[in-house]
């Protein structure tokens, strides 16, 4: 793959081209095209942000489950973008104080942002690093606190691959999701996907006009964002142009569940409850979609919403999931992997150490406990298949935490709970890849463990002691901007932020890494960025080496002790076996 590297000096000319109405200005963008213009706003020294650009229509009353339609602005339209717009509808409160608390809502949501270096100069073709954000599908936003583009594009600048940054809102729960035959025969499942679809194709037509390189874009996203990443690389089965030629997955890729019920049951349920009960999500009668159209937003946001809290203790907290729809999802995302259904993309992928800790019930204590902690979860695995599954993670291999009063059994099921939803199906699909690349002796396919987080003493401070190195633990360092963590007026007890220095030097590497793996499709390239990180496969084989980010005991796996105590090769090697993966339904 090409390299494309920046000298710092070569960074200070591209950036040296200032606004002509002075560095203090807003900046402004013109389209002379189509004559239309978007006035932003400086968010932060050497960084310019344009928020709010909608990109597609309002999507209530008919438009309420419907695909995307792209926004067209009239000749002579000025963008206003010097403020977020209206998240998609979604719950409101609750988590971590670091993030934001979304109040702003319409189903007018389909908006984006876009953040650069100051002052880019006409005709320059930065790389592009899309972001989709996570949240179960249910929850997120592109104007999320711990999302804030400005220190990844000032670190993208110090590692000498200065970036454009692009997120983008997308419809969530049931709004996104909605899962009945009712919608199949119009395009009308996956319409979220498709959201983020129609967002990466105006990427596509007009981030030229903000000094990006529309044929260089790298999409990443965590949790559900990796999912909808994973989604992307497989739409269409790559019958279709793709709008990016790379990818980072991070914290899963593709999803256990995604072919059972779960979003069938769901929409038929939420149906029944707002009185749309003469039917159900399985009939093709469109006198369902009809009903749920009519409803207030609110109404059907609340119906949705109680759904979730009364079925979480039965479902790993994703119930609104991608579904095959014979069109964006052609077959089963697990099958289209599986026969190379998908395009030839750079391709970084990986997991945080603990990464499932966060959501597995901390009174698991005996082996039966674990046991039917994933029979709830997981019900398509037989009892045959469990039992293998357990006995490749014996007790012996786990330690209890007596301080945070959690048994070595609770760390075991959190272990198998991240290799089924994390871990493993990352594997499983950068190994597919890489065979993609097999031409090349090392194909550009990269793996990677998260094993630091600077979260621990407000998790201790929260009631949450001894989870470790949790989900969404990299967004810290990877945004570049540790200071929105220190949240000791919020009155939490004993919390005290006090970042070490390794954790500042990550807040350089990571993003640093990341811009270094959108410009040149390596992550070890530029200034300071995590070193010695090389391809996890040679020639398209092996088990996949992974990189340790973090945690004392940086870089690739092969000598890492701790990493070669899980296992990973033989316990991933069942899981993602077919005849696992069909009992996983996905």
């Amino acid at each position: 793959m090409s390299s494309m590297h920046f000298s710092l000096s070569h960074v200070a000319g591209l950036l040296a081209t200032t606004n002509i109405l002075g560095a203090l200005a807003k900046p402004y963008v013109i389209d002379p095209i189509r004559h239309v213009s978007y006035q932003g706003i400086n968010s932060s020294p050497g960084i310019e942000t344009f928020l709010g650009i909608p990109y597609g229509l309002d999507t209530s009353g008919v438009r309420r489950f419907a695909p995307p339609e792209l926004f067209v602005p009239s000749p002579g339209y000025i963008f206003n973008a010097t403020a977020a717009g209206p998240s998609c509808p979604q719950a409101v409160g609750g988590g971590f104080l670091y993030s934001t608390n979304v109040t702003y809502q319409s189903e007018n949501c389909l908006s984006l942002l876009v953040s650069r270096p100051a002052g880019i100069a006409n005709g320059t073709k930065l790389p592009v690093m899309a972001y989709i954000y996570g949240g179960g599908l249910n929850t997120g936003t592109a104007y999320d606190r711990t999302g804030a583009p400005d220190g990844l594009v000032r670190e993208s600048v110090e590692g000498g691959h200065p970036v454009i940054y692009v997120a983008m809102n997308y419809r969530l729960n049931i709004f996104g999701f909605a899962t009945s035959n009712a919608l199949r025969g119009n395009k009308s499942l996956n319409v979220g996907l498709r959201d983020q679809r129609l967002a990466l194709e105006w990427v596509k037509d007009n981030i030229h006009l903000f000094g990006g390189d529309p044929d260089n874009v790298t999409i990443f996203g965590q949790s559900s964002g990796g999912l909808s990443v994973g989604m992307q690389v497989l739409a269409y089965g790559n019958s279709k142009p793709v709008p990016f030629n790379g990818a980072i997955m991070q914290s899963t890729a593709l999803e256990p569940t995604m072919a059972s019920n779960l979003s069938f049951n769901a929409t038929s349920a939420i149906a029944t409850a707002a009185g749309c009960n003469f039917t159900d999500a399985y009939s093709t009668s469109p006198a369902l979609i009809s009903c749920l159209r009519s409803l207030p937003v609110e109404s059907l946001l609340n119906l949705t919403l109680d759904f979730i809290t009364e079925t979480s203790a039965n479902n790993d907290g994703d119930i609104f999931l991608p579904t095959v729809d014979e069109d964006f999802l052609p077959d089963l995302a697990s099958k289209l992997v599986a026969e190379g259904k998908f395009p030839k993309l750079k391709m970084m992928t990986g997991w945080m150490e603990n990464d499932a800790t966060l959501f597995t019930a901390p009174t698991i204590e005996t082996d039966n406990d674990t046991r039917a902690f994933f029979e709830v979860y997981y019900p398509g695995l037989n009892s045959t298949t469990l039992t293998n599954l357990l006995n490749l993670y014996p007790i012996t291999d786990f330690s209890p935490n007596i301080t945070a009063n959690l048994s070595a059994e609770f760390y075991r099921s959190a272990e198998i709970f991240r290799d089924i939803l994390l871990t493993c199906p990352s594997f499983y699909f950068a190994s597919a890849m890489a065979k993609k690349y097999c031409n090349d002796t090392q194909p550009p396919v990269y793996l990677y463990s998260g094993n630091q987080t600077i979260l621990g003493n407000y998790l201790d401070s929260s009631g949450l002691p001894g989870l470790g190195v949790i989900h969404t633990s990299e967004l810290s360092y990877l945004y570049g901007n540790l200071s929105i963590f220190n949240v000791t007026d919020a009155g939490l007890p004993g919390y005290h932020f006090a970042p070490s220095a390794s954790d500042y030097e990550l807040a350089r590497q990571v993003p640093r890494s990341w811009s270094s793996f959108a410009a040149t499709g390596y992550p070890s390239e530029g200034n300071d960025t995590l070193p010695g990180w090389t391809s996890a496969y040679s020639d398209g084989k092996g088990d996949g080496v992974v990189y340790v980010i973090g945690g004392g005991n940086e870089g690739m796996s092969g000598d890492n002790t701790a990493i070669q105590k899980e296992r990973l090769p033989e316990r991933c090697g069942f899981l993602n076996s077919e005849v696992v993966i069909e009992q996983l339904q996905y």
